[in-house]
Parts: C-alpha cells; structure tokens; sequence
C-alpha cells in the first residue's frame, strides 16, 4: 500500500516528468548557487555597515533607502540565480 505523499509524486511526476539533472549540471548549479550566496553575503556586509552608521548619525530616512537598496540587491541577485539554473537546466 502506498502512502499519500507516494501518491501524490507519482500524479506529479505523470503531470510534469521530472527532470534527470548530470552530474555536470548539478555541479554548476552548486556553483551558481554558491556564487549568489557569496554575492548576497558580500553586499550584506557591505550595505549592512552603511546602515549601521547611518543609523548612528540619526538619519532614519538615509537608513531606509539603504534598506530598500539592500532588499533590491537581494532580489536581483537570486532572480539572476535562478535564470541561470534555469539556463543550465534547459540544456538537457
């Protein structure tokens, strides 16, 4: 007897077939990944001092613009993440 969720991938997979990834692909997947991670901690750090200091010197509206600038480099990082997984994931 199978249980639900064995079920539930089996009318998945006959839905949307999974998707066989080589050993290639999933290693430069890893590295995109890595890279974003990397990328996100660097500007982080970077934006996340500049806020601090800013919010020292008491300028709240200055902090939130930095805030939003960090939330946008987010975002755009992990967007261009997942476009090129999707790249090297169309190679196949």
């Amino acid at each position: 007897m199978k249980s639900a969720y064995e079920l539930a991938m089996e009318r998945l997979a006959a839905k949307e077939p999974v998707l066989q990834l080589s050993a290639d692909q999933k290693q430069r997947i890893a590295a995109i990944e890595a890279k974003c991670k990397a990328d996100i901690a660097a500007k982080e750090l970077l934006l996340q001092s500049e806020l601090a200091k800013t919010l020292a010197a008491g300028a709240t509206e200055e902090a939130a613009k930095i805030q939003r600038q960090l939330t946008d480099e987010i975002r755009r990082l992990e967007e261009k993440r997942e476009r090129e997984k999707d790249a090297v994931r169309s190679e196949a």
